[in-house]
């Protein structure tokens, strides 16, 4: 088994480090991590280092470098712009789209969204895709960290201008007669993929999001759910990129 992955706000200059913190309590609390045991440190920007455990505190461990990496920043960058879905199937969407390699997390108040993001409601709750994110990043042990985007959402006029901005942009919609397994991919840049909400892309937000060049495409004849429909999109697009 790889050895477990920790985030730090920036990797040691030096070969000696304490872990404390949340991530020094996870490590030394509830993964039990001991003297002698190898883990990596990542600061969610493309650095790593590899250390090996030098004692173990209350909540903290004491770990020794023993050798650094950096990895470039994947190209083209992969952004999933998500309609926000109600109950936990936002979470499990960003959850599974983290661990299969998205770069960042658009979450878009779509209109027929259930779920509206207002006010406190909605700064916690891009709070919890913003940690679901992170520990799915650790979990895949994912030098560079997602980002989510959001202020706490977006709107579809937002999203038709970051489609137009971009390399290329995908709408998932089942009545779409292309492929996304056929589609043309950019070799840089970003590539921008929408995916509805529970009731779906409403006929407006799809005329808009073809204006700005997205491009309507399906996966196949099935109808997949909104939590599960992007991380079988970016599946396709990290095998054609080379990605896996």
């Amino acid at each position: 088994m790889s050895a477990p992955l920790f985030l730090v706000e920036a990797l040691p200059t030096g070969d000696a480090l304490t872990v404390d913190g949340p991530e020094g309590h996870h490590a030394a609390t509830v993964q039990r991590l001991r003297v002698g045991e190898e883990l990596l440190l990542a600061d969610g920007r493309g650095g790593t280092a590899a250390a090996v455990v030098t004692a173990v505190g209350r909540g903290s461990l004491d770990v020794t470098v023993t050798s650094r990496g950096y990895a470039d920043a994947p190209v083209p960058r992969l952004v999933t712009v998500q309609g926000i879905a109600k109950g936990d199937r936002g979470e499990l969407a960003v959850q599974a789209m983290t661990e299969v390699g998205v770069d960042e997390i658009v979450p878009w108040a779509a209109s027929r969204s259930v779920t509206q993001w207002r006010g406190d409601r909605g700064v916690r709750a891009r709070e919890k895709w913003v940690a679901t994110a992170r520990e799915a990043a650790k979990q895949a042990r994912r030098p560079w960290l997602p980002v989510v985007a959001g202020a706490p959402d977006e709107s579809t006029a937002t999203v038709a201008r970051r489609i137009a901005g971009a390399a290329a942009g995908f709408v998932l919609h089942e009545e779409a007669e292309d492929r996304l397994t056929t589609a043309e991919l950019p070799t840089a840049g970003e590539i921008v993929l929408v995916v509805g909400p529970e009731g779906g892309i409403a006929p407006a937000e799809l005329t808009a999001f073809a204006e700005a060049g997205g491009r309507p495409v399906r996966l196949g004849p099935a109808v997949l759910r909104t939590s599960t429909a992007g991380v079988a999109a970016l599946s396709v697009l990290a095998t054609r990129l080379g990605r896996w």
